[in-house]
This record gives C-alpha cells, sequence and structure tokens, in this order.
C-alpha cells in the first residue's frame, strides 16, 4: 500500500485516512454502532489504511473513546491523530487534557496532537465565554512549546494544527517548533485552501490533511436536491443561510444553483470513467500536490470498502483539470475564505 511522510516526522501514513468524527455516535451524526467501528477499524488495517483521525471534542470525547476501544491490541499498526480546543491551550491546561485524551483512547502515546481551531478570539468565543480566557488568551508560544515538551516526553510523536490559515501558520512557525501538518477543509467543492494556505503547506513542507473530503455526504451521491440536505449538513457558506436553520452562524445566500450544477458535472465525469462520485472525489484529491492524506468518514464495512477503491485510482491530467473546471463557478462565488461556517468579517481562519 502506498505510504506518505507527514511532514518532517518520519510518521508514515497510507493517504486514505479514516475519520472518526462519527464514532461514539452524538447529535450531529446520529447514532453509531461499536460494533461497526470495530468492524471498520480491524478492517481498515488489514488493508493497510492506517490513519485514523479524531478529537477530544467529537461527540465530546465518545469518538476517542470508540476509537480506542476498537484498536486494542492493535495499537501498533495504527497511526492516530487527536486535536484539543482551543480555551483549553493554557499550558497546565494542555497536559490535563492530553492526560485525559490518552485516558479515553487507552494509549500512552498519540501520534499527532493538533490544536483544533485558531488560538484568536473570535474562534475562542466557539468554546468559551470565560472573560479572564478572552482578554489574555493563549499565545503560539505558550502552546507550541509545551507540545514540543510533551513530545520531548514521548506523549506525542509528532505536533500539528487544524485549521490554520496563512498568517496563523507563519505564527506558529515563528516559535521554531518542527509543524508536521495542517488539517483542513478541502475537496472539490471547498477549494478555498488553494489560495495561500496550500502553497506556504508545501513551501514549508507541511502536510495538507484534507478533512471533509466528501462535504459531509455531497460528494457521497447522498442528496440529489438541495432540499434534501439536512440541517446539520447545510449550514455552511454553500447554502443560503436560512437553509441550515438554527446551526447556521453565517449570513450568506449561498451558491446553492453552483452548487449542484457543479455536482451534476462531476456525477458525468464519474459516470464516464464507471467509478462512484465519492471515489472519483477522494481521488482527485490524492492527485494535489501537498495533500498527504484525506480523511473519510467510513460508518461501516461498506462504506471502507468503496472509500479503498479510491486509493486505487490514478487520474490523468485532463481529468484532474476537468474537474477543476467543474467546481471553478463555486469557488469564483464562495472566494479564499476558508471558514465556510462564518462570514468573512469573522472568520476563525486567516
Amino acid at each position: 500500500m502506498e505510504r506518505r511522510v507527514l511532514g518532517k516526522s518520519g510518521i508514515e501514513v497510507n493517504p486514505l485516512g479514516i475519520g472518526c468524527w462519527a464514532y461514539g455516535g452524538g447529535v450531529y451524526w446520529g447514532q453509531q454502532s461499536q460494533t461497526d467501528v470495530n468492524d471498520v477499524v480491524s478492517r481498515a488495517l488489514d488493508l493497510g489504511c492506517n490513519f485514523f483521525d479524531t478529537a477530544e471534542l467529537y461527540n465530546d470525547g465518545a469518538s476517542e473513546t470508540s476509537l480506542g476501544l476498537a484498536l486494542l491490541g492493535k495499537r501498533d499498526k495504527a497511526v492516530v491523530a487527536t486535536k484539543i480546543g482551543p480555551a483549553f491551550c493554557k499550558r497546565d491546561m494542555i497536559v490535563r487534557h492530553l492526560d485525559k485524551s490518552l485516558q479515553r483512547l487507552k494509549m500512552d502515546y498519540v501520534d499527532c496532537y493538533m490544536v483544533h481551531w485558531p488560538l484568536n478570539n473570535i474562534s475562542l468565543k466557539h468554546f468559551t465565554d470565560d472573560p479572564a480566557l478572552l482578554e489574555n488568551p493563549p499565545t503560539e508560544d505558550e502552546v507550541f512549546c509545551t507540545f514540543n515538551e510533551l513530545k520531548k516526553e514521548g506523549k506525542i510523536r509528532s505536533i500539528g494544527v487544524s485549521n490554520f490559515g496563512k498568517k496563523q501558520l507563519e505564527a506558529v512557525v515563528k516559535t521554531g517548533v518542527q509543524i508536521d501538518l495542517n488539517e483542513i477543509t478541502y475537496n472539490l467543492l471547498s477549494r478555498a485552501v488553494e489560495g495561500d494556505i496550500l502553497p506556504f503547506c508545501i513551501n514549508h513542507n507541511i502536510s495538507l490533511i484534507a478533512s471533509m473530503s466528501l462535504q459531509q455526504g455531497l460528494l457521497a451521491g447522498i442528496y440529489k436536491t438541495v432540499d434534501s440536505v439536512p440541517g446539520p449538513q447545510a449550514h455552511s457558506t454553500h447554502f443560503h443561510y436560512e437553509r441550515g436553520g438554527t446551526f447556521s452562524r453565517h449570513t450568506q445566500m449561498g451558491a446553492e444553483s453552483e452548487l449542484f450544477t457543479a455536482i451534476a458535472e462531476i456525477q458525468k465525469i464519474a459516470s464516464d470513467l464507471d467509478v462512484h462520485i465519492s471515489q472519483l472525489s477522494i481521488a482527485w484529491l490524492l492527485a494535489k500536490k501537498g495533500v498527504d492524506a484525506a480523511l473519510v468518514g467510513s460508518r461501516n464495512i461498506a462504506e471502507l470498502k468503496s472509500n479503498v477503491k479510491a486509493g486505487e485510482i490514478k487520474l490523468d491530467e485532463e481529468i484532474v483539470k476537468a474537474l477543476d473546471a467543474a467546481g471553478q463557478p463555486l469557488l469564483d462565488i464562495l472566494g479564499f475564505n476558508a471558514d465556510y461556517y462564518e462570514d468573512p468579517e469573522n472568520s476563525r481562519i486567516f
């Protein structure tokens, strides 16, 4: 199986990463069978898929607990990444929260530890109303030097960030701490990282890990019309702000016509190639320079088998260009704000 290295870490992963957000079950994704999680994790490892991504914020820690149960007796075969919320990034809190994550995962170390969202006040306000923390937020030096100490102690093997923009990456790089990956939304329908984030990562040997590779089901062929998309999956700026109901935080008009036109064109290309739209979408990501892994949620064996096939597809340059062109009108409207859930002036990513 193909392997790619995370930044400068030397850690090798299969580029098809297993996104574990749904594991443990919760309001956002609904129920998730632990039996299915166990089966998927075991089969993924058998197939050579060794990269698993979770976070303490996913289902209030239940995702970490679920993944840890599934990896009992298999830890040495897996590369596990987890994340800490920005509101918990004061030095002493980092140490406590990492220990809690390790307890839930039933592990002595994680392979990669990331800050889940940037450290600015716009981001912090999503997770805390503590005035003391908002007045004195964590600094890049405080956070990443603490991470580096934990790395030296052997509790983490590599350091990363999640949802960081170019300026935020620059601030982290200035700390002198080795940063190996930036996990951020990237897919055929969400290409803001192509502006300056992906080029920065390439220039600094920071692996870009594409999250939401299938844009929460839109590139999986699940939804045929805009009205069929549930509120939790329709609160991004791709949609009119009313579409997401109480989940929406933005006030954008969206680009729903361009969105479903792009999906239809991508589907046509997939049909012509006799592959599933989800497989084509993943293959497109893995063909992009600088993308070292694409995270895909696999909630059962059938989904896993379909996703694994995507890793076997090699796209020629003309197909990649055709897929780029299919999404270009959508990119022209949505632009290069990589925070797809906020108005530009409230973007957490810059």
